[in-house]
C-alpha cells in the first residue's frame, strides 16, 4: 500500500513538537554515520532530503553547504530556528518540498542524502530518480533506513501489523531492502549495518549509469553483487 502525502504531512504535524525526543536517540547512530561518511570531504554542496528538525545540520563540516528540504512545515520551523541558534552559516537554505518534484536543476549537488525517508515517501521510485538527477554524474547518494525483517519472527510478524497502520504512523514498517536496491539505477559501493540491534542499514550508491537499460538494471559494483556489510 502507498503512502498518501497528506497522511505523511499529517504525522509530521503531530511529531513535530515531540520528534527530537521520541525518535532523536533512536536515529542518532545513523545520522551520525552518514554524517561521518560525508564529512570526509569538504568543499561540498550537499543536499538532504527529509532533513527534518534538523538535528543532524551541526554535525556537517562547515566547509561543505548544505540544502536541507522536507515536506513538514512544522519540522522545518524547528531546523530553522536551529540553524539559528547555532549560527550555522554552512546551511545555504531550507525549502518546504517534495522529495519527488525536486525543484533544483540536474546535477547541483555533489552528495545527496535522505536518511530514514524511504518508508515514508508515496512514490519510492520517483524520489529515487530525483535523487540521482540532482546528484552530479561520479557525486554519492547515501541513504539510511530501516528494513523488514526478511526471515519470520517475532519482529517479521510485528512490521507485517504495523505495516496496516502506515498512514497514521507516517512510514512503512515493512519496507523491504530489494524494493530500494531495484529501483535504484545507481552503483551500490557499500552496505553497513548500524546499530541499535541491526535494524538500519547505510546504503552508498555512486551515480554511476550501467552500460544495461534502466528496465534491466543492475549494478556490477561488488557491494551490490554480494551484499556486503561493512
Amino acid at each position: 500500500m502507498l503512502m498518501d502525502i497528506a497522511a505523511v504531512r499529517d504525522a509530521y504535524r503531530r511529531y513535530a513538537k515531540v520528534y527530537d525526543i521520541v525518535f532523536g536517540g533512536v536515529f542518532a547512530l545513523g545520522r551520525r554515520r552518514v554524517i561521518r561518511e560525508v564529512n570526509r570531504r569538504g568543499g561540498l554542496r550537499v543536499l538532504e532530503v527529509g532533513v527534518g528538525t534538523g538535528l543532524s545540520l551541526p554535525a556537517y563540516r562547515s566547509d561543505n553547504r548544505i540544502v536541507g528540504i522536507d515536506v513538514s512545515p512544522e519540522m522545518l520551523e524547528i531546523a530553522e530556528r536551529r540553524v539559528a541558534k547555532h549560527a550555522l552559516g554552512n546551511v545555504e537554505s531550507l525549502h518546504n518540498m517534495d522529495a519527488a518534484a525536486l525543484t533544483f536543476p540536474d546535477g547541483s549537488f555533489d552528495v545527496v542524502v535522505a536518511m530514514f525517508v524511504m518508508p515514508v515517501v508515496p512514490d519510492p521510485e520517483g524520489v529515487m530518480a530525483e535523487l540521482r538527477r540532482v546528484c552530479k554524474p561520479g557525486g554519492y547518494i547515501y541513504i539510511v533506513n530501516h528494513f523488514q525483517q526478511e526471515t519470520p519472527g517475532l519482529r517479521y510478524h510485528a512490521e507485517r501489523v504495523l505495516s496496516h497502520f502506515s498512514n497514521w504512523l507516517g512510514w512503512h514498517a515493512d519496507y523491504k531492502l530489494k524494493g530500494l536496491l531495484d529501483i535504484a539505477k545507481v552503483e551500490l559501493t557499500a552496505m553497513h549495518v548500524v546499530p541499535p540491534f541491526g535494524w538500519f542499514r547505510l546504503l552508498e550508491f555512486r551515480n554511476v549509469r550501467s552500460t544495461r537499460s534502466d528496465e534491466g538494471w543492475e549494478s556490477s559494483g561488488e557491494a551490490a553483487a554480494t551484499g556486503a556489510q561493512i
